[in-house]
C-alpha cells in the first residue's frame, strides 16, 4: 500500500509565496512519478502541475505556468510545489498524485495516478 501525504498549504494575501510538499512511501526501492491538481469550491479537479519519476520531465498548466514550480528531491519520493506571485483564483484544495511507472514523461491526466493524498487546502486573499 502506497500512502500519499501533503503539508504545507495554508492562508496568504494576493501576491504571496506558499511551498506545499507530498511525500510517497509505502513500496521500497519505487521512484513515483507524482503530481498537483487542484479543485476550487463549485469547480471539477484539475491539472496543475506534475513530474516524471526521474525529475527529468515537467508540466504545468497555462494557468499557473512561470508562477509554480515542481521539484523533487534525491529519492524521488517527496515533490515541492513551490507557487509564487499567488492569486485568488489559485484558492483551491491541492491533491497530490503518484503512480509507480517507467514513463519518463510527466503525467498529466489524473486517470493515471494510483495514489491520491487526502488534500491541503490553499486561500489566497486579495
Amino acid at each position: 500500500q502506497v500512502h500519499v501525504v501533503e503539508s504545507g498549504g495554508g492562508y496568504v494575501q494576493a501576491g504571496g509565496s506558499l511551498r506545499l510538499s507530498c511525500a510517497a512511501s509505502g513500496r521500497t526501492f519505487s521512484s513515483y512519478a507524482m503530481g498537483w491538481f487542484r479543485q476550487a469550491p463549485g469547480k471539477e479537479r484539475v491539472f496543475v502541475a506534475a513530474i516524471s519519476w526521474n525529475g527529468g520531465s515537467t508540466a504545468y498548466a497555462d494557468s499557473v505556468k512561470g508562477r509554480f514550480t515542481i521539484s523533487s528531491d534525491n529519492a524521488k519520493t517527496t515533490v515541492y510545489l513551490q507557487m509564487n506571485s499567488l492569486k485568488p483564483e489559485d484558492t483551491a484544495v491541492y491533491y497530490c498524485a503518484a503512480v509507480i511507472t517507467g514513463k519518463y514523461s510527466a503525467i498529466v491526466d489524473e486517470w493515471e495516478y494510483d495514489y491520491w493524498g487526502q488534500g491541503t487546502q490553499v486561500t489566497v486573499s486579495s
